[in-house]
């Protein structure tokens, strides 16, 4: 018979727990959140927030920002997720990135097909406009110190297990390893921002996802070879470099990342790796590999993204767009949405929330905002890369100005470019003919000329 543990009012009464404070026995029962938002007297609403990439990070800041306790947990402060890089115009803007943490200012994007037909896809640009790359190592440091600046206390420690609460309204403990002992907290909501292979995720049973495998090298070129890409990106699509995904080569500080996805078939990552490296090696021959790197990345959102107290953010949610694999952005975006939400439903830290409040607050902003674009950008990617005739038909649509266009206001301002009825339907019609010249035909291509 398991002992219930005290309600979570009574528990945190008039000072916060000790760090260190423990409850027991471990119970798997899920229990939903507290019923009503009560008061919480002499103390601040406490929140836990695992992982200190861009979404963590801008959860904790938000967080703290509010006026809510906030513990920052990263395992490892000095390493980064293997990331192209690449963050659109707003994202600078909106979360006050300085320019010195801008690797390069890309303007220029190639794109080759399985042919090697190559677009120029950056006609359209602006002046001021273009593709922001960085290092995550560093983008993720910034951001970490600056959640910590607002008030979020940084845990350098190994998440363990999530305790659930044994009753209404109960705690959630976060048990860790920190320094080689184990230590647990105490907190009234957590927000998992932990990756793909989220332990919180699997903690509140949100469900499986399909996860693609980012593979990637760093590779530090000749001065001239550098110098090709000094605000250059390329995408090289085909089967031979991912049968579902693309390939990169984009420039860093003083070197390229290298690299390539797939979600169908991992096991053949290698092989993938081997052969961008092949597509693009007269413009990398020379070259040092000085870091290896994979990860997996989500490839749709989670079944559960709230559950009780319990949110998730970032690739923990599953918010990685399908085509461009983008993720840093969404990443961000929804951090800072989550912790906004609790802010206001906790009405600044002093009261108690609920999953309702989650759902409402968060959630279903969240879905309401961006949802259609991850459903049509999945429609894209089973369109034009089940093969290398789709592939082909891709690159042939990008070279089009008005395309590039709208695809880049969409991208760098992350909303819905405003366009013109006529081109429009110009565009629709070009993507067909390109579709059916490439041989593409069946229920995607109709679904697609209706959607558009």
């Amino acid at each position: 018979m398991a002992i219930q543990t005290p309600p979570i009012h009574s528990i945190f009464a008039s000072t916060p727990l000790p760090f260190t404070t423990r409850f027991r026995p471990k119970t798997s029962t899920f229990v939903v959140a507290c019923k009503s938002n009560q008061s919480i007297y002499g103390r601040k609403l406490r929140a836990a927030v695992i992982g200190g990439g861009p979404a963590g990070s801008s959860t904790a800041e938000a967080l703290a920002c509010g006026g809510v306790e906030t513990f920052l947990f990263e395992r490892s402060p000095d390493t980064a997720k293997p990331c192209g890089g690449a963050i659109p115009l707003c994202m600078l803007d909106e979360f006050s990135i300085p320019t010195e943490l801008i690797d390069r200012k890309v303007t220029q994007m190639k794109i080759i097909s399985p042919s090697n037909l190559t677009v120029d896809f950056g006609k359209t640009l602006k002046p001021h406009e273009f593709i922001s790359m960085l290092r995550r190592e560093v983008l993720d440091s910034y951001l970490r110190s600056r959640a910590e600046s607002s008030g979020a206390t940084l845990l350098k420690a190994l998440v363990t297990n999530l305790e659930l609460p044994s009753s209404a309204g109960a705690p959630y403990t976060v048990q860790y390893t920190m320094g080689g002992s184990r230590k647990s907290l105490a907190v009234d909501v957590v927000v998992g921002a932990d990756g793909a292979n989220s332990r919180v995720a699997k903690s509140i049973r949100a469900g499986n996802y399909a996860c693609a495998i980012a593979f990637q090298e760093r590779i530090k070129l000749p001065h001239d070879k550098m110098e090709y890409y000094q605000n250059l990106a390329e995408m090289y699509v085909g089967s031979d470099v991912s049968p579902d995904f693309y390939g990169w080569v984009f420039p860093k500080c003083d070197h390229v990342a290298v690299g390539t996805g797939t979600v169908r078939s991992k096991q053949d990552i290698k092989l993938f790796q081997h052969a961008i490296r092949a597509r693009a090696r007269c413009k990398i021959s020379g070259g040092k590999v000085i870091k290896v790197e994979a990860h997996p990345i989500p490839e749709h959102p989670r079944p559960v993204r709230v559950r009780g107290r319990v949110a998730l953010v970032g690739d923990a949610a599953g918010y990685v767009t399908k085509c461009s694999g983008e993720g840093i952005y969404f990443a961000a975006k929804s951090g800072r949405m989550c912790g906004e939400a609790i802010v206001r439903a906790s009405e600044g830290g002093e009261r108690m929330i609920e999953e309702e409040d989650l759902k409402r607050e968060y959630l279903r902003e969240w879905d309401g905002k961006y949802m259609t674009t991850f459903r049509f950008l999945d429609l894209l990617q089973r369109v034009f890369y089940g093969s290398n005739a789709g592939r082909e038909a891709l690159v042939e649509v990008c070279g089009d100005e008005y395309v590039q266009k709208m695809t880049f206001e969409s991208y760098l301002y992350k909303k819905l470019a405003d366009g013109n009825r006529w081109d429009d339907a110009k565009m629709v019609m070009n993507t067909v003919g390109s579709l059916v010249r490439c041989n593409i035909v069946g229920r995607d291509m109709e679904v697609f000329s209706k959607r558009t």
